[in-house]
């Protein structure tokens, strides 16, 4: 799905960016390169800032357009930056450079692995500082100004966990993106589904849906049917939980993948849904990843294969580690078995997951399903989500109303 970094920055940087970052600027190319392009409050950002953005998010392969997102996220990390120099928060270096390292965790690189492989895509080292200090300082005035505020009353934890425990008694219409994660694509990946998850219109998640998911769904925008809250895995149930229509999670790690999951709508229903206390499933292994070959297998083993047993009779004669038949609590299934477990019915197969850095395919199916009584919600965990779900929304709320404010002069 994304092509690695060095293939790509000889695409993008070669054709896009060479004469910008990979030659020195020169002359009046210097004077137009650092010439002011926008000033917010009378502060500046230069037309260098502003390509270096849009170089950024061109990389990322970010939804929409590269020149409006720039000018918009650049406007907003300045808002950013003034709001936090006012509460005089400022960056040591030695948050700095905690907080690189922090970020390049995210991409299983260390700092030392990040900065080249993103300058080979032309983003300079600066860039990359820029932007994680507007995250440190950001981060320390949200929680200075908001955090107060968004602590929950104890009634409002009880109505919570009130809302969880009918959770036996809720559906939900869920899309869903989901983003496999390779040693060549991790830097790309998840700076892609972090921009995903600030989506929060319907058409715009399902035409990066139909863009960027390796779901079968993606023929569908992503878009799921009902499902049971309860057969959700535990951590994506949460997120979902604190959802409004059309709000969607943050990225959700999965072995191998990413995914981030749109609530379209949330229901309740006369009778309850089961829990379940064990899942019987069957995981058959197809070399070579998401390749069309291995694909074509799958298709056809799915038209070979009616229930679990008959996948013995395939890996008759094969090692014993290419069949996997578990029957194991929910919450002993690796995380994405479970969700994808979580929308098959008996005998039904998905050929989503991978294994090995996406070098096997697994075709997953569902054998059983055993019901039983529905589990306990810790009084902290609900607590925790309810902050740092209303502090997102403050948040967002007073930058949206900074912006609003603001004396925004394009030049």
């Amino acid at each position: 799905m994304f092509p690695n970094l060095t293939s790509f920055a000889r695409h993008v940087a070669g054709a896009l960016l060479a004469g910008l970052f990979l030659m020195p600027a020169t002359g009046a190319q210097a004077q137009n390169l650092f010439a002011p392009a926008i000033t917010v409050n009378d502060e500046v950002i230069t037309n260098y800032e502003l390509e270096q953005r849009r170089a950024l998010l061109v990389v990322l392969r970010a939804p929409g357009d590269p020149d409006e997102l720039a000018r918009e996220g650049m406007i907003r990390d300045k808002l950013r930056l003034q709001a936090a120099a006012k509460a005089e928060i400022e960056v040591t270096p030695e948050q700095l450079e905690a907080g690189i390292e922090e970020f390049a965790s995210r991409t299983a690189l260390t700092a030392e692995q990040l900065v080249p492989a993103l300058r080979q895509e032309g983003i300079e080292p600066e860039t990359l500082r820029d932007f994680v200090k507007v995250n440190i300082v950001w981060r320390e005035y949200v929680r200075r100004e908001f955090l107060p505020e968004a602590r929950p009353s104890q009634h409002e934890i009880d109505r919570a966990m009130a809302r969880e425990a009918d959770g036996a008694n809720v559906r939900v219409l869920l899309s869903e993106i989901i983003v496999p994660i390779t040693p060549e694509n991790q830097v790309e990946a998840t700076a892609l589904m972090e921009e995903i998850s600030q989506i929060r219109s319907f058409d715009a998640f399902a035409s990066a849906a139909q863009q960027y998911s390796a779901a079968s769904t993606r023929n569908n925008g992503g878009r799921l049917e009902w499902l049971p809250l309860t057969q959700l895995p535990g951590n994506i149930r949460q997120a979902v939980l604190e959802l409004e229509p059309g709000e969607t999670t943050a990225p959700v790690a999965l072995p191998n993948a990413l995914a981030v999951f749109q609530l379209r709508a949330l229901d309740a229903v006369d009778k309850g849904f089961p829990e379940y206390s064990e899942i019987d499933y069957a995981a058959y292994y197809i070399p070579g990843g998401r390749t069309p070959e291995a694909l074509a297998t799958a298709a056809r083993l799915r038209d070979r294969v009616d229930t679990c047993n008959d996948l013995y009779g395939v890996a008759e004669g094969q090692p014993p580690s290419v069949l996997d038949r578990e029957k194991v609590a929910p919450g002993q299934i690796p995380s994405d078995f479970a969700y994808e477990l979580a929308k098959l019915d008996r005998n039904e197969v998905s050929t989503t997951v991978t294994r090995s850095n996406g070098q096997v395919l697994v075709f997953l199916m569902l054998c059983a399903r055993t019901a039983a009584a529905n589990s306990d919600v810790t009084r902290d965990a609900v607590a925790n989500a309810l902050v740092e779900r209303r502090v997102t929304r403050l948040a967002e709320t007073y930058l949206d109303k900074l912006e609003a404010n603001a004396v925004i002069i394009d030049q």
